[in-house]
C-alpha cells in the first residue's frame, strides 16, 4: 500500500482490481478505516480499479493537529488521484465520506464520474452532541465513547446475529488515534455544506439507511432535493450500511454506476 504525501501528512492508500476501464474511489466512515469496505472488494474489483485510504488522522495515515476541514480532506483526494496520475473516479463514500464527496463534486467536478453519497448529510444544526462526545473521549479515550457509537452504526438485531463482525468494528474504532479522531469530530461539529449542493452536476446516488439516527432518512432526502436530477434509495440499515446489508448494498452501487 502506498504512502502518499499530501500537504505534509502521509496517507495510506490500497490501488486493487482492474488495470483498465473505469476507477472506483471509496471514502470512510468516521473512526473507521479502509478495512471497513471489505464487504464490497470481491465484486467491486472484478468491474473497477478500486482506491482506497485512510483518512487523516485514521487508520495507518497521519495523525497531524487539527483543525481539519473539508476541503482539507478534499484536497488530500486530489493529492491521492494526482500522486497516482488518475484523472477522474466515481465516488462511493459513506458519513463522513459521503460529506467529502459533496466537497468534491462542488468543487473539483472533473475529477468525479459518478458519485454515490451514503448514510451522510450536508449539515449539523446543532453541535451539542458532537461537543459531549469531543469531552466524552478527552476524559475517557475512544472507550468512553465506543459503545454508543457502535449501537448507532449497527442495528441491535445485526449486533446479536453478527457478533464477529460487530467486534471487528468495534476494534476498528477503538484503535483510532484519539487526536485524528477528536480533529474530525471538531470539524465536523460545525458542518454546514447546503449552498454546495445545487451546483454540483455529476450523476448522484444518495444512500440512506431506514434506521439510521445519525444521519437520518431526512437528512439523505434533503440532499437528494437540493442536487439536480439525484435518486433516492433506502436499505434496511442503521448508519453503516455497507456492513450491516452488504449485499443490498453493493448491488445498489454496482447497479447505479454501470447503468448508462
Amino acid at each position: 500500500m502506498p504512502m502518499i504525501d499530501a500537504d505534509g501528512c502521509l496517507l495510506n492508500v490500497s490501488v486493487e482490481g482492474r488495470d483498465s476501464g473505469p476507477t472506483l474511489m471509496l471514502s470512510n466512515s468516521l473512526g473507521c478505516t479502509l478495512q471497513m469496505w471489505e464487504p464490497q472488494m470481491k465484486a467491486l474489483t472484478r468491474l473497477f480499479r478500486v482506491i482506497r485510504y485512510d483518512r487523516r488522522g485514521h487508520g495507518k495515515s497521519g495523525a497531524p493537529p487539527g483543525p481539519y476541514s473539508m476541503e482539507r480532506f478534499g484536497r488530500d483526494v486530489l493529492a491521492i488521484l494526482d500522486d497516482l496520475n488518475i484523472e477522474k473516479v466515481h465516488w462511493c463514500g459513506i458519513s463522513m465520506g459521503g460529506m467529502v464527496g459533496q466537497w468534491l463534486a462542488a468543487n473539483a467536478p472533473e475529477r468525479l464520474g459518478k458519485v454515490i453519497l451514503s448514510n451522510t448529510t450536508c449539515y449539523y444544526p446543532d453541535p451539542t452532541n458532537w461537543l459531549a462526545r469531543i469531552s466524552a473521549i478527552k476524559q475517557g479515550g475512544m472507550a468512553a465513547a465506543a459503545d454508543a457509537i457502535i449501537a448507532a452504526w449497527l442495528t441491535a438485531d445485526f449486533r446479536e446475529r453478527e457478533p464477529r463482525i460487530t467486534a471487528n468494528m468495534k476494534a476498528m474504532l477503538l484503535a483510532c488515534p484519539i487526536q485524528g479522531y477528536l480533529a474530525c469530530c471538531e470539524t465536523l461539529s460545525t458542518l454546514d455544506q447546503r449552498e454546495l449542493l445545487p451546483g454540483i452536476k455529476n450523476p448522484t446516488l444518495v444512500i440512506a439507511g431506514r434506521h439510521d439516527m445519525g444521519t437520518p432518512i431526512s437528512a439523505g432526502e434533503f440532499i437528494r432535493s437540493q442536487i439536480p436530477g439525484a435518486a433516492l434509495t433506502i436499505l434496511d440499515a442503521a448508519h453503516i450500511a455497507n456492513v450491516e446489508q452488504p449485499h443490498a448494498f453493493t448491488e445498489t452501487v454496482v447497479g447505479f454506476l454501470t447503468q448508462r
